[in-house]
């Protein structure tokens, strides 16, 4: 059964640094673009990042811009968000999702339409 478990979540400073993970078990990653969502309680999703099959096109929301790299090793089958000079407002739970009808990050990505698979997240929480 295709399935994608997050991990890589935990407690950190403002500044600090996380990489998340995101792995695939039951089909082969290589074959689909890949994104990464967050959930903060009573907020809306948030697209964050999005990474084609073969990892040559990535897209990332205003907000991380310039302080997230998404990447990918398809050999591993997982789909890594590093984040850097975390703040606050990035806790959230982070959850990644494969829409399997493309290889591609469609511009409507952000939005979560589309995706066929999601994983259940990993939790972020950014405070002193």
């Amino acid at each position: 059964q295709f399935q994608l478990v997050e991990s890589g979540g935990g407690l950190v400073q403002p500044g600090g640094s996380l990489r998340l993970s995101c792995t695939a078990s039951g089909t082969t990653l290589r074959y689909y673009g890949v994104s990464w969502f967050r959930q903060a309680p009573g907020k809306e999703r948030e697209g964050v990042a999005c990474i084609s099959s073969g990892g040559g096109d990535t897209d990332y929301a205003d907000s991380v811009k310039g302080r997230f790299t998404i990447s990918r090793d398809n050999d591993k089958n997982t789909v890594y968000l590093q984040t850097t000079n975390l703040k606050p407002e990035d806790s959230a739970t982070y959850s990644c999702a494969v829409n399997v009808r493309t290889t591609k990050c469609l511009p409507s990505w952000e939005t979560g339409d589309g995706m066929t698979r999601w994983g259940k997240g990993t939790l972020v929480n950014v405070s002193s």
